[in-house]
């Protein structure tokens, strides 16, 4: 085994683009990475190449394991053709001695085989933090109910967008319920920016909220639903889904990716209904 570590991110593009659209759904990550590395147009925060951790591991076959780490975010690992082979695992584990690793987001199987390995060698311990699936969807389901319209979210939506980014980072990336909101607007207008958040509204009343993450090559990322407590239960997630997955499919994409907490089983549900089927289980891990 062979391990690579790359200091360029077009030529870490090059070797390993084609390998991890072998499973593009599952790869919505480190292929969104790699491809914002490779454009270069956007370095804002962790988008720098400059700081990534990106390496391979190859036999005479070819490349064997994948690994881009975009700090302060886990490390993301993609076993060729989700064949795990130990071998490459303990090629890359060696090869990222002198790196720190906060933690692993991948395929189940191949995290729980890398977080073991990589905890016995470092001497530490880690923990789940969010058990995931990993949905695609090809055809909405037509039967799911629709309320109001779906628009882009914009600056007049200001005034209540901040909160509800806020209150989706909280419940879905720390598990708060209680959350601050910055006073600088910078970043929720970036958000804006993107031309990628999509808003519901019913009756004129905006009562829900999802977008697009990664665009890849036939697959594009949903992300971001969010629906106010005293708007749940009434189907607005729903059709808010179901309405930005058919715009997407209606721009040519061939099919949506998104991830969801396993332990949400209300959200599971929700997608499933709209049209989405799971292709694989996720962990994500930290190491402490």
């Amino acid at each position: 085994m062979q391990f690579k570590l790359y200091m360029d991110v077009h030529e870490f593009y090059n070797d390993t683009y084609d390998v991890l659209m072998r499973h593009e759904a599952q790869n919505m990550i480190p292929l969104g990475n790699i491809i914002i590395g490779h454009m270069g147009e956007d370095k804002t925060d962790w988008r720098n190449p400059v700081n990534w951790l990106m390496a391979t591991v190859s036999d005479a076959n070819g490349i064997r394991l994948t690994a881009i780490m975009t700090p302060p975010h886990n490390i993301t690992l993609y076993a060729t053709d989700n064949i795990i082979n130990l071998e490459a695992i303990n090629c890359l584990i060696d090869g990222l001695e002198d790196y720190e690793i906060p933690g692993v987001t991948t395929e189940k199987s191949l995290a729980e085989y890398f977080a073991k390995k990589y905890a016995d060698k470092k001497g530490l311990s880690f923990e789940i933090t969010m058990n995931q699936c990993i949905y695609e969807l090809k055809e909405v389901n037509s039967d799911i109910k629709q309320f109001g319209v779906v628009r882009l979210l914009d600056e007049k939506d200001m005034y209540f967008f901040p909160y509800w980014a806020e209150a989706f980072d909280s419940a879905n990336i720390y598990g708060k319920t209680e959350m601050s909101i910055p006073q600088e607007a910078t970043s929720y207008r970036y958000r804006l920016s993107t031309k990628k958040l999509y808003v519901l509204e019913y009756n004129g009343i905006p009562v829900s909220m999802a977008g697009y993450t990664r665009e890849m090559q036939t697959a594009i990322g949903v992300a971001f639903v969010y629906t106010p407590p005293y708007y749940r239960g009434k189907g607005y997630a729903s059709s808010c889904v179901a309405q930005i997955s058919q715009i997407a499919l209606d721009k040519g994409f061939t099919k949506c990716v998104l991830y969801t907490d396993l332990l949400n089983p209300t959200s599971n549900s929700i997608y499933q209904k709209i049209g989405y089927t799971a292709i694989c289980d996720s962990l994500m891990l930290r190491f402490k």
